[in-house]
């Protein structure tokens, strides 16, 4: 007993409980001060002799009177109670907390991890779970204090619009876990931070403030919000420097974030965008390339929109444009090397200095007249000479050109290529209507499809294909329009004059039907020769019709040179003979009439009854 009077005795040195390791500065035992009584302690009489208490030695009487002075001085502890106590001591185990009972009681230290700036001397709530166990300690918890009370604090807070301390205690699918007043609430990966998160476990183990932003009084879950707060931080900061903002002035930021288009820069607390355009002067593919993550750089502001609170940056703008830098030497006509930086359908971009560009177009790459693609040329990267075609130093314009470089073909066209000539060319090109084969760089011809081949093709590349070369002759010139007229087929002799001459009209030939269609068939000869016959042609001299693989004579009845046709008809070689015979039958029975009605004449009316009597007996049977 005498050593828990020592320890509420207001004027007796206090010494540190065992727990408290040497580190904490709780107040060492050769010290004495007068301590404030804790609570509502009574104060004893200065004159008091404690030895004499402690040694045993006052009077039974007077010893009961002290007792229950002493007990005058304590709270009176209710189990399962939550009262407020003190904080006496703190190390990094426990706390030790006075609640006005005859012991202190002692907390583990992490209950307290929400509050890392928990000082001697703070009130804190607590839950008496036993007014003295075994070894006669007061046993107490904040935890289950809190406990009780933290869903009342948490609708408290949320209906208030209170700032709420949390400990993050773990990560979890989407985000984070953190206690709040004892209850476990849920922090979204999107509400930690105004700026992306690259490290969540770096805010593991850390107490933060947050904003109460959702609440199911059903389940009991609780969404809490850190970046809110951000938010609403950065907001009035934002307010503030628009206010303050000017187009034209310098400020410095940090690389807060790199996208595609362009680069986010924090200006302390309010974000502005660097599009990707004015990030440098020369032409980058990302901002990574100019710029890196955390990196200070200085900025000037271009534009900014108090309504919509934008700020558009720009960082080429604080170096001199490099078109002002250009020789003044630099004229139309001069040829300078450049690299090429863009490429598309239509042309090339090529850098000749470090922010100066030109175009070539894809028509001044090559004296083609055939429409090409600028990537048949370049490609990126490609270290090229060009000339100077147009120069526009106020636009800050620049065309540019490589054919330039190479004598003009089409200026000797006629005396290298003339009409009538054999070359060679390759195929670049094959369309349905012909071929383009390149004679030599930068000419280029058309070979149509009717001089591909004397025999009818469906498409030219049933003849040729692209990469061939192929034999040509001049046909024909456009200069102007630097075209030029191919042939293939006039390089061997027209097989029509030869089939004319082989099959003239009347010609009769063996032939096999091989192919049959509604119209009629396709009538082959021994030599490979290919004509049609249509079905009244087909007729066979007993009726039926010719079958396809029949081997029959067949009468060619048409040659058509404008569409290489042979028409032939088996019909008609046994028709006309009949009709021959007929007529050379119907020729011999007139000379015959003619000469029985001759002899007629001559008969004498005798005759003519003796042929009666005679016809008589020929109907008797006689």
């Amino acid at each position: 007993m005498s050593e828990e009077i020592k320890e509420v005795a207001v004027e007796t040195p206090v010494e540190a409980p065992v727990e408290v390791q040497a580190e904490t500065p709780v107040e060492a035992p050769a010290q004495k001060e007068t301590k404030k009584a804790p609570l509502n302690a009574s104060v004893a009489p200065e004159d008091f002799d404690w030895d004499a208490f402690e040694n045993d030695s006052v009077p039974g009487e007077n010893r009961e009177e002290v007792a229950a002075e002493y007990d005058k001085t304590l709270s009176k502890v209710v189990e399962n109670e939550v009262v407020e106590g003190v904080v006496t001591a703190i190390n990094k185990r426990e706390v030790v907390v006075n609640i006005g009972a005859k012991s202190e009681g002692v907390i583990s230290a992490p209950e307290f991890r929400y509050n890392p700036d928990l000082k001697v001397g703070d009130k804190v709530e607590v839950l008496v779970e036993s007014a003295e166990d075994r070894k006669g300690q007061l046993v107490i918890s904040h935890k289950k204090a809190r406990q009780l009370k933290s869903w009342d604090m948490v609708n408290a807070a949320y209906d208030n619009n209170e700032i709420v301390k949390g400990y993050v205690k773990t990560r979890t699918k989407g985000g984070m876990i953190v206690d709040v007043f004892g209850i476990e609430a849920f922090l979204p990966g999107s509400q930690i931070d105004i700026k992306p998160i690259r490290d969540y476990d770096a805010y593991v183990d850390t107490t933060m403030d947050f904003k109460i932003v959702k609440i199911n009084q059903e389940f009991r879950n609780v969404v809490v919000s850190h970046k809110a707060l951000l938010e609403a931080e950065q907001e009035a900061k934002r307010a503030e420097l628009i206010s303050k903002l000017e187009k034209g002035q310098v400020l410095e930021g940090t690389v807060k974030n790199i996208t595609n288009y362009g680069v986010f820069v924090d200006l302390g607390g309010v974000d502005g965008l660097i599009h990707i355009t004015d990030l440098s002067w020369g032409r980058i593919s990302h901002p990574e390339e100019v710029v890196a993550l955390d990196q200070k750089i200085n900025v000037v502001v271009l534009d900014f929109n108090e309504t919509q609170k934008r700020i558009a940056l720009g960082l080429k703008q604080l170096t001199p444009h490099p078109w002002e830098s250009l020789s003044a030497d630099v004229k139309v006509g001069d040829t300078i090397k450049g690299k090429v930086v863009a490429i598309a359908d239509y042309g090339a971009f090529i850098e000749v200095e470090p922010g100066v560009e030109g175009l070539v177009h894809v028509s001044e790459m090559s004296w083609s007249p055939r429409l090409h693609s600028a990537q048949e040329f370049l490609k990126l990267g490609d270290e090229v000479e060009a000339v100077i075609l147009t120069l526009d130093r106020d636009a800050r314009k620049m065309s540019l050109g490589l054919k330039q470089l190479t004598a003009n073909p089409w200026e000797s066209i006629r005396e290298k290529y003339p009409v009538g000539s054999r070359h060679k060319a390759t195929v670049r090109n094959i369309t349905n209507f012909g071929v383009f084969a390149e004679l030599e760089d930068g000419v280029e011809g058309l070979i149509h499809i009717s001089d591909l081949s004397w025999n009818k093709i469906k498409h030219p590349s049933e003849m040729v294909a692209s990469g061939d070369v192929i034999d040509v002759v001049i046909l024909d010139f456009d200069e102007n329009s630097h075209k030029l007229s191919l042939g293939h087929k006039q390089l061997t002799p027209n097989p029509w004059d030869e089939l004319e001459a082989k099959y003239p009209v009347g010609t009769v030939v063996e032939g096999s039907v091989t192919a049959t269609s509604d119209k009629g068939a396709t009538v082959t000869f021994e030599d490979g020769t290919e004509a049609l016959a249509f079905n009244r042609d087909l007729v066979k001299e007993d009726g039926k019709a010719a079958l396809a693989g029949e081997k029959l004579p067949f009468k060619v009845i048409e040659l058509r040179r404008s569409t290489r046709t042979v028409r032939v008809s088996h019909t008609r070689t046994y028709q006309e003979v009949k009709t021959v015979r007929e007529n050379a039958e119907a020729e011999g029975t007139k000379k015959a009439i003619k000469k029985v009605n001759n002899t007629i004449e001559k008969t004498t009316l005798g005759d003519i009854s003796a042929l009666a009597a005679l016809k008589d007996k020929l109907e008797k049977g006689e």
